[in-house]
């Protein structure tokens, strides 16, 4: 077997092949692309002997995806992905200088493929069909991830001037339409206490006992609370209304991509024993 460490970056992967023994057979530059996968193949197939079989070529790479790693799976080699943390902390036992180089890189995933191979996750060759449920997946996972991080800073800032908006806003979802549709209409303080009950009634359109829930938003964002003087409110309230749009046009694209989801997903041969 042959045991190759590959450290990519956007334009290149330092590659080091190894014997099953350790020693160190070779180590190389290779660009990023046709003429680099081409390249790879030429390397490993110079320390191949009659016995070996593409199967047989292990590479350890910290990614599973992207046009490198589908090409040498459709090549036939075995390829593991290892997450750059658990990379890092087989560099560190391999050295203790700490020092990161792309060569020394290279070196450390050869060897962790070679020493541990059984704790290293193998990458499946996935059909064109599982392999597009991953990306939207992946995108749509994304989006919701960047949607939590954009909640959290609307927290932070409505707690540091219009704690009474948080609260009452809160129970309803902050990321929800209707929070959204207020605080688009209404960011500051004074001009959420003056939101008309027919105004907040059209927010709330949808939900159960309306005029209820209306009276009582209307009531909480009239409610004395501590704030901040007028100007710090008002780059506050401007701040409110950017994070706002970008929920807002989060929430939209969430949910596009859930329809490409179920689309994908629907596509492939096997949806109804997953399911």
């Amino acid at each position: 077997m042959l045991y190759i460490g590959d450290d990519w970056a956007e334009d290149h992967h330092d590659v080091e092949v190894q014997d099953e023994h350790g020693r160190v057979l070779r180590r190389e530059r290779l660009p990023e692309g046709i003429a680099g996968i081409r390249g790879f193949g030429e390397l490993a197939g110079r320390f191949a002997d009659d016995d070996t079989e593409c199967a047989d070529v292990l590479v350890c790479i910290e990614t599973d995806r992207g046009p490198w790693v589908q090409a040498l799976l459709a090549a036939g080699y075995t390829v593991f992905s290892v997450d750059p943390k658990q990379a890092a902390r087989h560099r560190e036992i391999l050295g203790n200088s700490g020092a990161k180089s792309d060569k020394g890189d290279a070196h450390a995933l050869a060897d962790m493929l070679r020493t541990r191979r059984h704790q290293l996750r193998e990458v499946a060759a996935d059909s064109e069909v599982a392999e597009a449920v991953k990306v939207v997946a992946r995108a749509h996972q994304t989006l919701i991830w960047e949607r939590t991080r954009h909640l959290l800073r609307l927290r932070v800032a409505l707690r540091d001037y219009f704690p009474a908006a948080l609260e009452a806003y809160t129970p309803l979802g902050l990321t929800s339409t209707t929070v959204l549709a207020l605080l688009t209409k209404a960011p500051a303080p004074d001009a959420a206490a003056a939101l008309t009950l027919r105004r907040i009634t059209a927010a709330l359109k949808g939900r159960r006992d309306i005029e209820t829930k209306a009276a009582a938003l209307q009531q909480a964002l009239r409610a004395e609370h501590l704030g901040q003087p007028g100007p710090v409110s008002a780059a506050y309230a401007a701040t409110v209304r950017s994070l706002v749009a970008i929920l807002t046009t989060l929430n939209t694209e969430i949910a596009n991509l859930e329809k490409d989801v179920s689309t994908h997903f629907g596509e492939h041969p096997d949806a109804g024993i997953l399911l």
